[in-house]
């Protein structure tokens, strides 16, 4: 199932300038990480994909114009960067309840809460308070918990901010299964340890695609031979390019 943005347009109300305009873009499969400086328009963009925002105008499916917006939600999994454990639940209660609150009965978000918890190494701690969790330990309870009602698109924003790098292997490696299986959309300002792993690169900036490729070409934007040094230059070069065409329009 494809995610599709056609000439969306979207202004937080209380902001003179649009946040996106005409905006459209469509995520291809695996995993794409969306790449972009602040206030680029990356969290506003993933919270119109997770249905948590509404176009003022355009189109937004996933693989079909039929949805409601209520159904559209139960097919969409939404990972914000800051997680809040819910105190006095242990980690299953947490990854079933949430799954509950996607709509699931309470009987089949228990039950599918064991499988989410296993697709990301979190079985032996189904038994303890999610509030006790280390802090990759809740981030990975945070992506069982997108993944218990089996969406059809995952949707993390920054979900390695903050981990070590321990804990980031773990996380993406974990990532990369999910990836296997249904589109996921991440952002992250860890440009030199994901470009590499991702199927698709995405930089947004001012509310537009800047660019949109594989990561060997997103690196060959560089002619750094360090892969770090590539991402992070590639990266920069494409918001180079941006600036010199927006100022010479």
């Amino acid at each position: 199932m494809n995610l599709s943005f056609k000439q969306c347009h979207y202004r937080y109300r209380s902001r003179r300038n649009s946040v996106l305009k005409d905006f459209s873009y469509e995520l291809e499969s695996g995993l794409t990480i969306l790449l972009g400086p602040n206030g680029a328009g990356k969290s506003t963009l993933l919270k119109l994909a997770a249905g948590l925002l509404e176009p003022d105008r355009g189109n937004i499916s996933l693989g079909d114009l039929s949805s409601t917006m209520r159904t559209y939600r139960k097919r969409v999994a939404w990972m914000p960067q800051h997680i809040a454990p819910v105190p006095g639940l242990t980690t299953r209660e947490y990854v079933a309840y949430l799954g509950w609150l996607k709509g699931m009965r309470k009987a089949d978000a228990w039950e599918q809460s064991l499988t989410a918890l296993d697709s990301v190494d979190l079985r032996e701690q189904q038994g303890q308070k999610v509030s006790q969790l280390s802090g990759g330990q809740l981030r990975r309870a945070g992506l069982a918990s997108a993944l218990v009602h089996e969406a059809e698109l995952v949707l993390l924003d920054e979900p390695t901010a903050g981990l070590d790098p321990r804990q980031r292997r773990v996380f993406r490696d974990v990532l990369s299964e999910v990836a296997a299986r249904v589109p996921v959309l991440m952002s992250t300002h860890d440009v030199a340890d994901l470009a590499r792993e991702s199927d698709q690169v995405t930089v947004v900036d001012a509310g537009a695609v800047r660019w949109h490729g594989g990561p060997r070409d997103f690196l060959a934007l560089s002619s750094a031979t360090a892969e770090a040094e590539a991402a992070e230059a590639a990266y920069l070069a494409v918001l180079d390019d941006a600036t010199a065409r927006y100022m010479g329009n």
